[in-house]
């Protein structure tokens, strides 16, 4: 391609999913390697657990309770751990105390998102939400966590807070959640490229960037309708 054709990615995570990590390590090395593709990436939300109250819950009975016994869970862990290595995440499972509710870590998403946020600002702060949650095991849930992402990210702590504090965005963004799952998504990550092919998964980057070149290709040549998500 003689000048890099843009396309969309927006990806539909939970920063609760482990998987959604690896999947953002995976994009980000996909995107590398599709480095003649301009890509657009924006994070869209996705609970997998909505009924988590807001003060979350301890998490190592809601991880038993989920999994059914602690072989399966020391294997799930395991292999997370293997594959999170490759992709220089450290995982720190056993310290974990809380399954948080996301709902408010998905409205700071969406903030960071906003034209009045630093650009990139939405990129750091899924970043900093994963790492925050799985290597330093800290509360998503919580607010000051949340603030304290938001000012790593660059973004206005303060006006975050006023924010969390509020509803602002709740409803929003609980009729974004259902939409998604009216789509059919019933796992996360996905990969929704120019708001029309899916790649569900946690994909390997090779799978990722193969995909954006394909769609960067048939955009270039004219066979996509412009149908971007909103």
């Amino acid at each position: 391609m003689s000048e890099r054709t843009s396309i969309t990615v927006d990806v539909i995570s939970d920063v609760a999913c482990p998987w959604c990590f690896l999947g953002m390590k995976r994009l980000d090395h996909a995107i590398e390697l599709a480095s003649d593709v301009d890509v657009q990436v924006r994070w869209r939300p996705y609970q997998l657990d909505p009924l988590i109250p807001k003060e979350g819950l301890p998490r190592r009975k809601y991880m038993l309770d989920k999994f059914g016994d602690e072989a399966r869970l020391t294997a799930a862990h395991e292999r997370l751990a293997m594959l999170g290595e490759v992709e220089g995440i450290r995982f720190n499972f056993d310290a974990m105390e809380v399954s948080a509710n996301t709902l408010d870590a998905h409205r700071l998403i969406r903030w960071g998102g906003s034209p009045k946020s630093p650009a990139g600002a939405q990129a750091l702060v899924v970043k900093r939400l994963f790492e925050m949650n799985f290597e330093e095991a800290r509360d998503i849930g919580a607010r000051d966590v949340l603030t304290e992402a938001a000012a790593d990210a660059g973004m206005d702590a303060n006006l975050v807070e006023a924010l969390l504090s509020s509803h602002a965005d709740v409803e929003s963004l609980q009729n974004e959640i259902a939409a998604a799952s009216q789509m059919g998504v019933t796992g996360v990550p996905c990969f929704l490229l120019e708001g029309k092919y899916a790649v569900m998964g946690a994909q390997e980057a090779e799978v990722l960037a193969d995909a954006i070149k394909q769609v960067a290709a048939a955009k270039e040549r004219g066979e996509l309708e412009q149908t971007p998500a909103n």
